[in-house]
């Protein structure tokens, strides 16, 4: 397949329905008969992937004629109302005429060659993703364990400081009940110094009065 600007779109076309490609997923094509395949992961067949996978192809593309080529005839069959079985007969036939590999096993040699590729950058991606989440999650779980540390410091804290200050309400309640306790000792004892200098000085001011009247 000659290679150009758009050749990955081209690729694209073989597997994905042009109006598709304008949502944020995209149903992969299927109008040429079930593709075989392993049971497919939880997810959606995504436009921009898409696009991915049809760009690493068409850097890879191989020389001459090759899957491609019969994949473009056989989408170009979908149309016709052919059994499947006609539609794969009439591409490999169109595919032949086009100077491709007479041999079906070159034919997909080359597919799977394509699934190869496709592979290596899977396995790339994977690796990335696993790198990603390694910086990414592995930074946000080492920062939520910090936060839990802290959390669990913080409620020690404050039980510490709640112990504190129900020990310093319980001190104040009962200084309040010395302070009035003392209190009233000490007017108690300034009144009695009162009353007791009062009845000293109080004899001796009478003796002092019975001096003067009684002995001049």
């Amino acid at each position: 397949m000659p290679a150009s600007d758009n050749l990955g779109h081209k690729i694209l076309s073989f597997f994905i329905k042009e109006e598709s490609l304008s949502g944020k997923s995209a149903p992969a094509e299927t109008s040429a008969g079930p593709v075989p395949s392993a049971p497919p992961p939880t997810g959606a067949v995504d436009a921009k992937f898409a696009e991915h996978f049809a760009t690493v192809l068409a850097k890879n593309n191989l020389p001459g004629p090759d899957y491609f080529e019969f994949r473009e005839a056989l989408r170009s069959l979908s149309a016709l109302g052919l059994g499947e079985d006609q539609q794969y007969q009439a591409a490999w036939a169109s595919f032949k005429a086009l100077g491709g590999a007479p041999d079906v096993a070159q034919l997909m040699g080359t597919a799977n060659q394509y699934l190869a590729i496709l592979g290596k950058d899977r396995e790339a991606f994977g690796q990335s993703v696993e790198a990603a989440i390694a910086e990414r999650v592995g930074g946000l779980q080492r920062e939520q364990q910090q936060l839990q540390a802290d959390s669990e410091a913080l409620t020690r804290q404050l039980a510490e400081i709640q112990q504190k200050l129900a020990s310093n309400q319980a001190r104040l309640a009962a200084i309040g009940g010395e302070v009035a306790e003392q209190s009233g000792r000490l007017n108690q004892n300034r009144q009695n110094y009162e009353a007791t200098y009062g009845y000293f000085t109080g004899q001796i001011r009478d003796d002092l009065a019975k001096i003067t009247r009684y002995l001049k």
